[in-house]
């Protein structure tokens, strides 16, 4: 939304009443839809895969006021099963795009969500600030750690509302509860386990093979360097396939634990992070990374985050598939996407809240009345409405544990972290601070 129409917004806003408006005959009722109409957001949405159901709700209420103008997808049958499950939903029908260039360039569109893969999640999302939208980032918001810190200058410099999609900041209970543990209700808290826990079974070993009918293969790539397509690469299976296009386990669900832990204890860089990490299920399949790992994150203030993610074996360690744990002088706190419970020293539940929500805890795609409040959340933060739930110096900040503890797994070493800024003392391992870009594709500020 432009400065101009917004301002007419305000202006507008001055003159609704009860009666005929300066004489042009129109009534208050006449002249509040022409209000609406000027605040109404124009949205586009890239990436219509596992992601997609979760923009049903947000995008289709009528108290959102926004109008999806675009569905865009590399692949054509995404596309096409996207119009018709969001025909559900809306009355109209919104234009279906292959390149997400070609729809930066339609300067009607106000915002982006970015539900891409993640080596687009940076790229794309900068297209879309230098091309005057706001966008909405799936998590993670960066491939990279550099990717990170380019994201915020963008912000910066082009004054545009980012936001990721870490939903659990726009708990209630989430929200209570964290701003309880802020004003010391377990005293001084200064440990946090995260955790995720899920049983995905084998993946196929990619093998050469042509391109899917109504894949553009080149435009899936983008930023990343060329390769021949493999079988089964472009559906999900990228997260595993090395890379090129994923950020392993941690980029794919840590992020979110690690965001509620990092927000409890307040905590932004690490000074030190030490890893475990293995492929150790199916070792003849075509999952390349890790599958399971346990990280620690020490920092200033003696305090630790502690990341434990099992990919690929069922068991609930913690009673639940995912959640967060803090762990304080006087108490600890159990925070999970379905509410909290509150413990004393003596490890007696004092004080619990569930939510009444339906938001999806391990199942792909997700999506429910958490996400529904943050994508509101961002849009009346594009309004001017409300503040952000989290900006994306926060979520690129939660990210960069994601990436940390990758670049500890990919170098097989401990890692010593600058707490001002998180950049890696290790010549070595700051050498995957960045990523090889297909040619044109770096986002450069």
């Amino acid at each position: 939304m432009d400065n101009s129409r917004r301002e007419f917004i305000k202006k507008a806003a001055l003159g609704t009443a009860g009666f005929t408006i300066g004489g042009l005959g129109m009534s208050a009722k006449s002249y509040a839809k022409i209000i609406g109409a000027n605040e109404r957001i124009h949205v586009a949405i890239a990436g219509l895969g596992r992601r997609l159901g979760a923009y049903y709700e947000p995008i289709s209420r009528k108290e959102s006021n926004v109008e999806l103008m675009y569905l865009c997808d590399v692949m054509q049958k995404q596309r096409e099963s996207a119009l018709q499950k969001f025909s559900k939903y809306i009355d109209y029908k919104p234009k279906l795009e292959n390149d997400l260039r070609k729809v930066i360039a339609d300067k009607n569109v106000d915002v982006l969500i970015n539900a891409t893969p993640d080596h687009w999640h940076t790229p794309g999302t900068c297209l879309a600030v230098q091309g005057g939208k706001h966008v909405y980032v799936e998590k993670p918001c960066s491939h990279n750690p550099r990717e990170g810190e380019i994201l915020v200058e963008y912000q910066k410099k082009y004054g545009k509302v980012i936001q990721m999609g870490n939903q659990q900041r726009s708990a209630v209970e989430s929200i209570d509860i964290i701003n309880q543990i802020h004003k010391g209700v377990i005293g001084t808290a200064y440990k946090a386990v995260a955790f995720y826990v899920a049983n995905r079974g084998e993946v196929p070993v990619p093998k050469a093979a042509p391109v899917p009918q109504g894949l553009d293969w080149e435009l899936f790539q983008g930023p990343a360097p060329r390769m021949d397509y493999t079988h089964d690469t472009w559906d999900y299976n990228w997260h595993w396939y090395g890379w090129l296009y994923g950020t392993a386990e941690a980029g794919n669900n840590a992020t979110h634990e690690l965001d509620v832990a990092r927000w409890a204890l307040q905590v932004e860089f690490p000074e030190h992070v030490t890893v475990e990490a293995a492929k150790r299920h199916f070792q003849n399949d075509g999952w390349v990374m890790y599958d399971t790992m346990d990280a620690t994150y020490r920092f200033p203030g003696n305090k630790i985050i502690k990341w434990d993610g099992k990919s690929r074996n069922g068991y609930k360690t913690y009673g639940s598939d995912r959640g967060t744990i803090i762990y304080g002088t006087n108490g600890s706190v159990y925070v999970d996407r379905n509410g909290y419970k509150l413990f004393d020293r003596d490890g007696k539940e004092v004080k619990s809240s569930k939510s009444q929500g339906n938001e999806a805890g391990t199942a792909l795609g997700g999506g429910g009345d958490m996400t529904t409040r943050h994508v509101v959340n961002f849009f009346e933060a594009v309004r001017g409405k409300e503040k952000q739930a989290s900006t994306i110096e926060e979520g690129a900040r939660s990210t960069l544990l994601c990436h940390l503890a990758n670049i500890a797994y990919r170098t097989n070493k401990s890692l010593d972290i600058d707490p001002k800024n998180g950049h890696i003392h290790d010549k070595d391992a700051m050498k995957l601070w960045s990523r090889e870009y297909a040619k044109g594709w770096a986002p450069i500020v």
